[in-house]
């Protein structure tokens, strides 16, 4: 039988103690020694150049992460395209697209992460191919691109780049400390080697030990990384049907909230953090796909529990605009949220100035 996000990550995580989970983890833990060797073998071929790494032709910043799950990598997508723009670059972002329902090539995504970009960054075209140097071709040939951001890129080694970010949630930096399918670590920890800076997020959800305890497990790892710790600022709820929510009238509002994100008790915190009095809440697994019913039944169990809005994220809202809502109360809105770094900016934006300086005229 098929399990889905919360089921998993109650096994993994050690939550789940029954015998069930018990065999389940042992057979996970078989399954990721398998993955981890193919991950070691595919690194070690690349780092040793026995597999080419593929230039541009135009610098590329890789923003990716070293567990599955949300970590926070789109805003900092978004937030690196508007620094760029503001250098007077223009950009383009290649993602793969996973799980989205368009065609390669396009640069009018309709679901899911690639959607959500094309709304954050509407200048920058957002290129969707799983080949990814056919897609920095397609971006510097059709779209003049002078700087490729790279979506979601640290492990795919393929396409070369000039400077490689990770994003960690501070919330759950290390994936339960084991390889997939037995944590959700994608690759050893010893992948941060490779990084040249981490960007830490949520920061505002943990205390400054656990953050710093984070910090030294990455030095540790490597002593020259740059970090960043950064915040996901909420700055408007966008309402159907309506004007749009100031922040402060959410405060003491009975909300609902639903989204289908890697980490959706982060989404729910930062809710609770805006005042809000979550009343109900459900999570879908990350990338879901909506239809009119699961639509309905949100709706329903809103009203259940009495609330006055259905508060759902920008990412999980780009799969719902197409589709019939119910017209009655609560209504629905979207959490506009903005990434916002605080300690390490000035290192890190001197950090992706260095990487392109010598490479771009106006640098």
């Amino acid at each position: 039988m098929p399990i889905n996000q919360d089921q998993f990550r109650a096994i993994v995580s050690g939550r789940r103690l029954d015998a069930r989970a018990h065999v389940a983890r042992r057979l996970l833990s078989a399954a990721a020694l398998g993955y981890g060797i193919a991950v070691r073998i595919r690194n070690g071929l690349y780092s040793a150049g026995w597999l080419p790494a593929h230039r541009a032709g135009v610098p590329v910043i890789s923003v990716g992460n070293l567990t599955a799950g949300g970590t926070g990598k789109t805003p900092l997508v978004a937030w690196l395209a508007n620094y760029l723009r503001s250098r007077n670059l223009r950009v383009a972002i290649l993602t793969r697209g996973y799980k989205a329902r368009e065609t390669q090539g396009t640069t009018r995504p309709a679901t899911d992460e690639p959607a959500e970009l094309a709304a954050m960054c509407p200048e920058a075209p957002v290129v969707i191919d799983p080949d990814r140097v056919a897609g920095a071709t397609e971006a510097v040939r059709n779209h003049g691109a002078q700087v490729l951001l790279l979506d979601d890129g640290f492990q795919h080694r393929r396409l070369a780049r000039d400077l490689d970010i990770l994003t960690i949630d501070a919330t759950l930096p290390f994936g339960y400390g084991k390889l997939l399918p037995a944590g959700l670590l994608r690759e050893p920890l010893a992948g941060v080697a490779r990084a040249h800076a981490v960007v830490l997020t949520r920061c505002d959800q943990v205390t400054d030990d656990e953050r710093l305890r984070i910090e030294e497990r990455l030095r540790q790892i490597n002593d020259k990384l740059v970090v960043a710790t950064s915040v996901h600022a909420p700055v408007s709820a966008a309402v159907e049907q309506g004007n749009d929510i100031d922040l402060q009238e959410l405060r003491n509002k009975r909300v609902f909230g639903f989204c289908g994100i890697g980490n959706p008790e982060a989404f729910f915190d930062t809710l609770r953090r805006l005042g809000c009095v979550l009343v109900g809440s459900h999570g879908f697994d990350d990338h879901y796909h909506y239809t009119n019913r699961c639509l309905r039944e949100v709706h329903e169990k809103a009203k259940q529990c009495g609330a006055e809005l259905v508060v759902t994220t920008q990412k999980d809202w780009t799969k719902i605009v197409p589709l019939p809502r119910p017209a009655r109360e609560p209504r629905l809105a979207c959490l506009t949220i903005q990434l916002q770094l605080r300690q390490g900016a000035a290192e890190f934006t001197a950090l992706i100035d260095r990487a392109l300086s010598g490479k771009m005229q106006c640098l």
